[in-house]
C-alpha cells in the first residue's frame, strides 16, 4: 500500500468551513515543495548546494526584478537551516557577506 499524497493530506473535511487566512495557509502547504535535485552535489551532504542556491538567488536580485527571483530564494529556504540564511541576510544588509552578492554591485561591477 503506497503512503497518501501530501497534498490529499492537507485537504480539510468537506464540513469544515476555512477561514480565508486559513485557505491560503492550506495553499501554501499544499504547494511546498524543495529544490530540484542538482546532479553538481550528489552526496548527502547538502551544504555547499544551500550556498550555491543562496548565492544564486543574490545574483538573481542583483541582475533581475524581485519577483522573478522568488523560485530561487523559496529554492534556498528549502535546503538551508533558517539561521544561515538568516545570518547571511544580515551579513549582506551589513556589507559583510562573503559570498558573491558583496563582490558585484547592482551594475556587475566585480570588487576586489
Amino acid at each position: 500500500m503506497s503512503a497518501p499524497k501530501l497534498s490529499k493530506l492537507f485537504r480539510p473535511s468537506p464540513e469544515v468551513e476555512l477561514s480565508k487566512e486559513q485557505e491560503a495557509r492550506l495553499k501554501v502547504l499544499q504547494n511546498a515543495g524543495t529544490t530540484p535535485r542538482d546532479e553538481r552535489f550528489p552526496s548527502t551532504n547538502q551544504a555547499l548546494h544551500c550556498w550555491n542556491r543562496y548565492n544564486e538567488w543574490v545574483l538573481c536580485q542583483q541582475q533581475s526584478d524581485e519577483e522573478k527571483c522568488t523560485p530561487l530564494r523559496g529554492y534556498a529556504e528549502s535546503i538551508c537551516p533558517s539561521p544561515w540564511t538568516e545570518e547571511w541576510d544580515e551579513q549582506r544588509e551589513a556589507g559583510t557577506f562573503s559570498g558573491i552578492g558583496n563582490r558585484i554591485d547592482q551594475e556587475g561591477h566585480k570588487h576586489h
